[in-house]
């Protein structure tokens, strides 16, 4: 299969598939640089060995195999753990997260990432390994499903958001649309 054919056939997982591909030393995922290319041309052309081929093809499989719970909203473990710790720099044991989206960047809309002492009256309040979330119900059609998670890498660390419901997203990857 073509990378592009891997990202059309699944696009509920074109997120995570994209991420896992950059994981893997695919940058042209975003770009649009050699999507037409196979998988294994793609590695192979980059200097990867059949061990990397084979290694990217069972974490894709994994991702592909992953439940999305369209019920609610998620945060790994270690997205939560890592919010604990800046709650705890920051003096704010015991907040919650807010999270949603609004319109900008080249995309369409941008995910919002803050600090929440506690609820509102319209929010709905999701629980993630000891982390409250709280999310403006209008905002719930675009967002169920969602899963946060806390990427570390030389390039840069920080919270990653994956949405089922994303129809596309800019190459930067700071903004998406439904």
């Amino acid at each position: 299969m073509t990378i592009d054919e891997i990202l059309g056939k699944f696009p509920e997982k074109s997120q995570r598939i994209a991420q896992e591909l950059t994981n893997a030393g695919l940058h042209c995922v975003g770009c649009q640089a050699a999507t037409w290319e196979t998988l294994e041309v793609g590695m192979m052309g980059h200097g990867f060995g059949e061990d990397a081929v084979e290694a990217l093809l069972k974490r894709l499989n994994e991702v592909i195999e992953e439940e999305i719970d369209g019920s609610t909203i998620t945060m790994t473990e270690t997205a939560a753990n890592k919010f604990k710790e800046i709650l705890k720099a920051d003096k704010k044991d015991g907040w919650g997260l807010r999270f949603g989206d609004k319109p900008g960047g080249c995309g369409g809309f941008e995910y919002i990432l803050d600090f929440s002492e506690k609820a509102k009256g319209d929010d709905e309040v999701f629980e993630a390994h000891g982390v409250e979330i709280y999310v403006n119900k209008k905002m719930l059609y675009r967002l169920m499903g969602c899963q946060i998670d806390y990427l570390e890498g030389l390039m840069g660390s920080g919270f990653k958001v994956t949405n089922p419901n994303v129809k596309g997203s800019c190459s930067c990857g700071n903004s998406q649309s439904y």
